[in-house]
């Protein structure tokens, strides 16, 4: 059972995961895919960061809030890149990315 003090945090990183994932996958099949070049690694990026957030939180390891505050900073870059690029896809990651960068934010303090 998750430590209910981690459980919006998990959520949140795993929606986010979920969202990176897609996002990236979509951008490959765009036309022009290397303009989503930067996307498609920050999407991955933060998809993995996300994951292994998850997981530590799950652990309760005492490695898991300081890896939110690297992960807060990844997703927050992947939103803003992801903002700038009008693909219904990269908006929903944005979102999705501001929403657990902000529970990352709230779990490391």
């Amino acid at each position: 059972m998750i430590n209910s003090r981690y459980q919006d945090c998990v959520q949140a990183c795993t929606r986010c995961a979920e969202a990176c994932e897609h996002c990236a996958t979509s951008c490959l099949r765009e036309e022009d895919v290397k303009m989503m070049a930067r996307c498609i690694q920050l999407d991955r990026d933060c998809a993995d960061l996300c994951r292994l957030c998850a997981v530590l939180m799950m652990r309760d390891s005492e490695q898991a809030a300081a890896l939110c505050r690297v992960c807060a900073e990844a997703c927050r870059a992947c939103a803003s890149e992801c903002a700038g690029h009008e693909h219904d896809h990269c908006q929903a990651c944005a979102k999705a990315c501001t929403a657990c960068a902000e529970a990352c934010e709230r779990m490391a303090a």
